[in-house]
């Protein structure tokens, strides 16, 4: 029997993907619910498993944009095997006469073209200062188009001067577009301070390691500020507001989005009521989104919603940076590299952890007031965390549930 395996939906307002890779080759055989294709949409990278076990064909490349509900590949059950990541049979028992015809595909369409300009190519080429070594015609021929659309040479020099071009991927380029929209269409403004760290660092010096023993995770400094925000937030709610239309919508929670790296690119998950949370639970949610981040396990779930976003650009060594507001959010909130700096305390020059934080906000809906106020609200917490986040010093250890 075969069965056809369409395109899943990954939410509501996605109506194309693009199959970003596959992770057998057509003809292997398969196994039941084993991970056969990635599939990138506008929102993050899904998995496709295989819903029976059989002989795989793939009817989609890599780097095809697809429908929702169109066939990707189709099983054929009537074929035994066993799961491999490449088919080889030459050592393998014979099951049956169905499993002797699975061979790999031969997908080589070289030929004496491949790499080569047309004359009309050739020519433009040499008009225009480009060197192609492949292009989009058949078997990799060289095209008019292709040089069109090529660069103009980078002039020569003593050594290698290779290049590579790579498709972005629909996740990538989703976030590219909404980047550029949103300096198109918000008003965006950025305010900076500065944040003696010194208070912080200390409670991680005294509390880290009891901290990890009871809890398992690490005492990091995404709690203390994720802290610091959704106290902030309900200082100053026009921070946590988004705009819809002709109307302000206030959120009464607080979904903070956390920017993390991921290889497919910046992945932007949500720790949802943070304002619930207390440190432990806090570092928590945040190492587990990160693990299916890295892992590229994330789902379209994980990152919905979120009314206010923190990125740390310090952990890559930024000094100073303006982060880019995250839509339909209103301000985003950007953490650095921490530094040693001579300040100014009590009159005498001391040296100081010094941590330079940045808010980026959509000036439509904040004023300078609010977004300055919130920032500072920020820096008060975390200069002064035993009192203003532990609730005093005879609260600190039940505040970390130590």
């Amino acid at each position: 029997m075969i069965v056809e395996m369409n395109v899943p939906s990954p939410g509501e307002s996605i109506s194309e993907v693009e199959i970003a890779t596959w992770l057998v080759a057509d003809g292997d055989y398969v196994e039941q619910d084993q991970e056969i294709c990635e599939i990138d949409s506008d929102k993050a990278t899904l998995t496709l498993a295989a819903e029976k076990s059989g002989a795989i064909s793939i009817k989609v490349q890599e780097g095809e944009t697809v429908a929702i509900g169109d066939v990707a590949c189709t099983i054929d059950t009537s074929v035994e095997g066993t799961a491999s990541p490449s088919v080889s049979n030459t050592d393998a028992p014979e099951t049956s006469s169905s499993s002797k015809n699975i061979q790999p595909v031969n997908t080589s369409t070289t030929s004496y073209a491949s790499g080569s300009p047309s004359p009309a190519a050739r020519k433009m080429m040499a008009e225009k200062g480009v060197e192609l070594t492949h292009g989009s015609g058949k078997d990799g021929r060289i095209t008019k188009e292709d040089v069109l659309l090529a660069k103009t040479a980078m002039g020569k020099g003593p050594g290698p001067r290779g290049s590579e071009h790579k498709k972005m991927s629909v996740l990538r380029r989703k976030v590219a577009e909404r980047l550029v929209a949103v300096k198109n269409e918000t008003a965006m403004l950025t305010t900076f301070n500065e944040v003696d760290m010194k208070a912080v660092m200390d409670l991680r010096k005294t509390y880290k390691e009891e901290f990890k023993e009871k809890h398992g995770v690490g005492l990091g400094f995404m709690s203390f500020f994720t802290k610091a925000v959704t106290r902030a937030l309900k200082l100053f709610p026009d921070v946590n507001a988004m705009i819809d239309g002709k109307e302000i919508v206030y959120y009464d929670y607080a979904d903070i989005s956390i920017a993390v790296s991921s290889p497919k690119g910046l992945m932007v998950p949500v720790v949802r009521n943070a304002e619930l949370l207390d440190f432990a639970g806090i570092e928590s949610e945040i190492k587990r989104l990160a693990i299916k981040a890295r892992d590229g396990k994330i789902s379209m779930d994980d990152m919905l919603g979120g009314t206010f976003t923190i990125t740390n650009g310090g952990v890559f060594g930024s000094m100073l940076s303006t982060p880019i507001i995250n839509p339909p959010q209103s301000a985003i909130l950007g953490m650095h590299n921490i530094v040693e700096r001579p300040v100014v305390v009590d009159g005498e020059v001391v040296v100081r952890p010094i941590m330079y934080v940045a808010l980026s906000y959509d000036h439509r809906i904040i004023d300078g007031r609010e977004s300055v106020g919130f920032l500072c609200a920020v820096k008060e917490a975390l200069e002064n965390p035993v009192d203003i986040l532990l609730e005093g010093e005879d609260q600190v250890v039940k505040s970390l549930n130590l």
